[in-house]
C-alpha cells in the first residue's frame, strides 16, 4: 500500500461497519497520515447494533465526519442478513470455506464502495479504505483482489475527477491477506478498543453476541491465536 507523502495530511473514505475489522482498517488508515471520513450503512440489516457500534469507534478514533447513509436492500432479501432466513450457526472451517453462505449480501460491497467513491469524489479524496479479508472463509466473491482491483479500475473511468485529472482513486484493503489474529495484533498495537465494535451477525436486543455465527466463531478464534482475550465479552450490556 502506498504511503502519504510525509507531512501531508490526506482525505480518505473509509467504510465503517462497527467490526473488528473496519475498525481497524480507520485506525490503519490514520497511522498512514489520512483524515479520515467514516462512511456507515442503514440498509435494511437484520439489526442495528453495528450502526451504534460505528459510532462508538468513529467517536473513539476521532473521525473528521462520520455519515450513515441510508438505502433499503432489504428490498431485494436474498441473504440472512437481509431477510427472514436463518443465520448459519456452529459452523466448522470446513463448512464456512465450502461455498457462499447465505450471509452474503447481494453485491453489497459494491453498493458500498460506490457511495463512497462518491463522497471521496466531492471530498477531493483519492483514498477509499475497506476491511475486507481474503483469508477470512467468509467465501465472499467481493472480497477478493481481483474484485477490488476491477472497482479500482471502474472509478478511474467513471468519476469526473479521474477523467479529467484531478484525481486517480486508490481503493486500500490493508487487511486483505493477514490472518484475523494478525489483524487483532495490529489493531492492539494501534490502540483500537474492540470492546467497542460488535461483529455478530445475530446478536440479542442488547448488543451480546451470539458465540455461535460465522463471524462470531472467526472473531473468537482469531482471538484465541493472538492469546489475548476479547474485550466485547466482558462488556456490560
Amino acid at each position: 500500500m502506498a504511503q502519504t507523502p510525509r507531512g501531508k495530511q490526506t482525505s480518505a473514505v473509509v467504510l465503517l461497519s462497527g467490526g473488528l475489522d473496519s475498525a481497524t482498517t480507520l485506525a490503519i488508515a490514520k497511522t498512514e497520515g489520512f483524515t479520515p471520513y467514516a462512511l456507515s450503512f442503514r440498509y435494511g440489516q437484520r439489526h442495528v447494533i453495528e450502526l451504534a457500534a460505528a459510532s462508538r469507534v468513529a467517536a473513539a478514533q476521532g473521525v473528521a465526519e462520520h455519515v450513515i447513509a441510508e438505502i433499503d436492500l432489504r428490498r431485494f432479501g436474498g441473504s440472512a442478513l437481509t431477510a427472514d432466513l436463518t443465520v448459519p450457526k456452529g459452523r466448522d472451517t470446513a463448512a464456512m470455506s465450502s461455498g457462499i453462505p447465505i450471509t452474503y449480501v447481494p453485491a453489497r460491497n459494491t453498493v458500498f464502495l460506490s457511495f463512497a467513491l462518491a463522497w471521496a469524489e466531492v471530498l477531493g479524496a483519492e483514498a477509499i479504505f475497506i476491511g475486507v479479508n481474503a483469508l477470512d472463509y467468509s467465501g465472499y466473491p467481493d472480497c477478493r483482489p481481483a474484485y477490488l482491483a476491477a472497482f479500482e479500475q471502474m472509478a478511474n473511468l467513471a468519476t469526473a475527477a479521474a477523467v479529467e485529472g484531478r484525481a486517480h482513486f486508490r481503493v486500500h484493503a490493508p487487511l486483505l491477506e493477514l490472518s484475523k489474529a494478525d489483524i487483532i495484533r495490529r489493531g492492539m498495537a494501534l490502540g483500537v478498543d474492540y470492546g467497542l465494535t460488535c461483529s455478530c451477525y445475530d446478536p440479542d436486543p442488547a448488543g451480546r453476541p451470539c458465540g455461535q455465527c460465522d463471524s462470531c466463531l472467526l472473531r473468537a478464534r482469531g482471538f484465541a491465536e493472538a492469546g489475548v482475550s476479547d474485550p466485547l465479552l466482558t462488556a456490560a450490556f
